[in-house]
């Protein structure tokens, strides 16, 4: 059985950290890990990705601020969120691909002016 879920979530104030940790388990040869995000009445972006091979993928608007990893285990990934934003607010999921995509239930940010 698949599960992939998120954790790390929290409120911050504008300017601070957080970080964001994602485990899929239940899943064997991940080609790819991601974290999306959703705020109120937006559709869900792609925030970052990273590939089995390393490669990685950031929307413009997180660039410079925002760094994807992966742990020792292929199945975990980090968010480290620096200089956060009010508009960083949302909804954060993670998305593991293999042959499907399977997707967490979210995590909420929420960053206060």
């Amino acid at each position: 059985q698949v599960h992939v879920v998120e954790s790390g979530g929290g409120l911050v104030q504008a300017g601070g950290s957080l970080r964001l940790s994602c485990v899929a388990s239940g899943i064997f040869s991940i080609n790819a890990m991601g974290w999306y995000r959703q705020a109120p009445g937006k559709q869900r972006e792609l925030v970052a990705a990273i590939t089995s091979g390393g490669d990685t993928n950031y929307a413009d608007s997180v660039k410079g601020r925002f760094t994807i990893s992966r742990g020792n285990a292929k199945n975990t990934i980090y968010l480290q969120m620096n200089s956060l934003k009010p508009e960083d607010t949302a909804i954060y999921y993670c998305r593991a691909t293999m042959i499907f995509d399977y997707w967490g239930q979210g995590t909420q940010v929420t960053v206060s002016s």
